[in-house]
């Protein structure tokens, strides 16, 4: 009796001590997480899943994916999604159309959005782009990707009006272009590196080189930003130690990538996934804070997107440029580096 009553007591206090280590798992609050599959801006979700970091900040994301962005903020009404990101020009009209509020920056996408041309009639297009009116360029309109193709005419002396545009998907334009359609390519990446192994396609003009920086965005409809500020900031500290951690692990990082590519369908050569991470810069998450400070007047990020949301306003996408502050907040990043926790979180390499 006395021995049998002993081991029940010690049962207990080893219980007592060890509980943190037996109670049940914390539970994860769901967040839907939309995004487009096989790009470079949205490899922090793949990487955050494989490592675990969602349940480190005690989310369980559901995913929703989009071929591109115009359809994926249009299901925002629906509430089939929280959180996510996408490029800039979706982004905007999100704002305008779907309450949807920019939150941080995925990447500076100026040099992979580009227009593209076959290698041998290049040097006659750059020599005389005069020669292109009248002839066919294949876009996605309402995207960063006529953004760039825009700003490239212009450096050219060409208007939209110029040339026949002819809107499809990404992959439609490389099926399109590879079967001798077109004479111009708008594609980003990873499609162009796909184009130019199917058809010899040369980058003849990039965003970066006609002036057009184009950022990537993360954003939030604006009703579950007011709801769950809380989530939305630890949304940001995994996404942002994502990319800290990618800074930090450049092969491991190529090897996750050519795996994520791979299962959106898009099967490129390792020195495509290098170009990827040498030719589109990300930002930590005292970056953010820079590229979005006010204090001083209008924000770069503000600046960038003013630009962008013209180009929108141009193409009759939306009747006037929503005020920048109405819909670019950085009250979710500056939460992150108030929090000692998420911060250090978001940091961590």
């Amino acid at each position: 009796m006395i021995r049998s009553h002993c081991r029940r007591l010690l049962m207990v206090m080893a219980l007592a001590c060890f509980g943190g280590a037996i109670a049940p798992a914390q539970a994860q609050t769901q967040i839907g997480v939309s995004y487009q599959p096989a790009l470079y801006w949205s490899l922090p979700y793949f990487i955050a899943s494989e490592k675990g970091w969602w349940k480190e900040m005690g989310l369980q994301p559901n995913f929703s994916t989009f071929p591109a962005g115009a359809p994926q903020v249009a299901a925002a009404p629906s509430k089939s999604w929280d959180v996510g990101g996408a490029g800039s020009a979706p982004a905007v009209l999100g704002a305008a159309r779907f309450s949807i509020l920019t939150i941080g920056i995925t990447n500076d996408e100026s040099d992979a959005n580009v227009v593209m041309a076959r290698a041998q009639e290049a040097p006659a297009i750059l020599k005389d782009p005069a020669g292109l009116k009248g002839k066919q360029i294949l876009l996605s309109t309402n995207s960063t990707g006529e953004y760039a193709a825009l700003a490239c005419l212009h450096k050219w002396g060409l208007q939209r009006t110029d040339m026949q545009v002819v809107n499809l998907q990404q992959a439609q334009i490389i099926s399109a272009f590879s079967s001798g359609n077109g004479v111009l390519a708008g594609v980003w990446a990873p499609n162009d590196y796909t184009l130019e192994e199917k058809s010899g396609a040369k980058i003849i003009c990039t965003g970066k080189t006609a002036g057009a920086i184009i950022p990537g965005v993360l954003f939030v409809r604006a009703e579950y930003a007011q709801e769950h500020p809380d989530l939305v900031a630890k949304y940001l500290a995994v996404y942002l130690h994502a990319v800290a951690w990618e800074k930090a692990h450049r092969k491991e990082t190529i090897d996750l990538m050519r795996r994520f590519y791979q299962q959106g369908g898009v099967n490129i050569d390792d020195k495509y996934l290098a170009q990827e991470i040498d030719t589109r810069p990300t930002f930590t998450l005292g970056e953010q804070l820079e590229i979005m400070d006010r204090s001083k007047g209008p924000s770069k990020f503000d600046q960038w997107m003013t630009k962008l949301g013209d180009y929108l306003k141009s193409t009759g996408t939306i009747s006037a440029m929503p005020d920048v502050k109405s819909f670019i907040t950085d009250e979710y990043m500056r939460k992150v580096a108030a929090d000692p926790k998420l911060k250090a979180f978001a940091d961590a390499k």
